[in-house]
């Protein structure tokens, strides 16, 4: 979808839920050759853990000179539906933090019951109230107050910082933009690079956002699917490695940090797998070692937290008594492997999706380019044949 800036009397406004199997104009990471371990779903996304629905609400308006409450604006938000827009089933779910400079509002009654209530939320550091009081207001609508007489909801609410090329004291993000990115919610192809919560985001000084993969394991493992979102916005530019080669080193594209980053990065991991939520919290370490592949090193300055849940055993939040299946212990390790391949994956996928943007102060993020990319990897005999 092309849209003229010129054209728009305001902010560019887009709710992008399920895609049309053309609504990737844009190659993925494999298109490009890069090779991966694992096998993934048909879709290689999120989605196809069923259930799941994804939505993004993407917020472009202005250019030029950073007015505070003005613009520019390059921002948004991205919801994660476990069980998708029609269930108010709570899944099991497990948290864990890899380095704490970041939020995630809802943790501690998630460790507490060890069920996720509603949405997962991704935006910007400074957007998160409003969401988090959005998701509120949305969940009050779809149905009737409970027996005590109110919704009572701690939704679960993560960020990562696009003030360099967005108005983030603006507060742009709306109680509107959430509704829609809720309301616009489906499965199928997941829209990927610079939108929603994404849209304004930097990765190993390249444009960043939202990225996704998954890994369908074997019969022999049960024939779960794991799949995997990321938001991702950290990381300096000589860490990026792909494919284990070092491909930031032999960029020369401009830099944008000097020492230090000031990223972070949001991972959802979601699966069909029956796991408890001590299992899942086992899940949502591993997917630090993905984020490892890709060169990070979980900087001081980064908040690096993530997220698992289980789409298995519905209804056990409101059973007296629920029956739960769970998977062995003994055979988890398959589900780690594919959380830490999908992880990788889904990261080199924001990038290779995101298009340069030009935003506040007339700041440029360029793009990883495509042909250099694939130019490295045949230098060094790490393309996918």
């Amino acid at each position: 979808m092309r849209i003229c800036r010129a054209a728009l009397a305001g902010p560019l406004l887009v709710a992008l839920g399920a895609l049309p199997a053309a609504g990737q104009n844009r190659p993925r990471a494999r298109d490009l050759g890069v090779p991966f371990d694992g096998d993934p779903g048909p879709l290689n996304a999120i989605t196809d853990v069923s259930g799941v629905e994804v939505g993004h609400r993407t917020l472009i308006a202005g250019s030029g000179a950073l007015v505070v409450g003005r613009g520019p604006v390059r921002t948004g938000v991205t919801a994660i539906l476990p069980r998708g827009r029609g269930s108010s089933d709570p899944v099991f779910a497990g948290w864990f933090s890899l380095n704490g400079n970041g939020e995630m509002t809802g943790t501690a009654w998630l460790d507490e019951s060890g069920f996720l209530e509603g949405p997962v939320m991704i935006t910007n550091t400074h957007s998160v109230g409003t969401v988090r009081d959005s998701v509120i207001a949305w969940r009050v609508q779809q149905g009737e107050p409970d027996s005590s007489g109110y919704w009572w909801s701690l939704p679960v609410v993560a960020e990562t910082w696009d003030g360099y090329l967005n108005d983030v004291n603006g507060f742009h993000v709306k109680q509107s933009d959430v509704f829609a990115a809720l309301s616009g919610a489906g499965g199928g192809p997941v829209a990927e690079g610079s939108v929603g919560g994404g849209t304004g985001m930097i990765c190993y000084e390249l444009k960043g956002g939202i990225g996704t993969a998954s890994r369908r394991l074997g019969p022999q493992h049960g024939g779960h699917t794991v799949g995997v979102l990321v938001q991702c916005n950290c990381g300096l530019r000589d860490q990026l490695t792909i494919a284990g080669i070092p491909v930031g080193r032999e960029l020369n594209e401009p830099r944008v940090w000097s020492d230090a980053e000031t990223g972070s990065i949001i991972i959802v991991i979601a699966t069909d797998a029956p796991l408890l939520p001590h299992q899942l919290r086992r899940l949502a370490r591993r997917a630090a070692l993905g984020l490892a592949r890709t060169g990070s090193i979980s900087g001081n300055g980064s908040g690096d937290l993530f997220i698992a849940f289980s789409t298995a055993n519905p209804g056990a939040a409101s059973a007296a008594a629920a029956q739960l299946t769970m998977l062995s212990n003994e055979r988890i390790d398959p589900l780690f492997q594919a959380t830490v391949e999908a992880t990788e994956e889904a990261i080199v996928n924001a990038l290779v999706a995101a298009e340069t943007m030009t935003g506040a102060n007339d700041r440029t993020v360029l793009a990883l380019p495509h042909d250099r990319l694939r130019q490295i990897l045949e230098r060094h005999r790490r393309v996918a044949r």
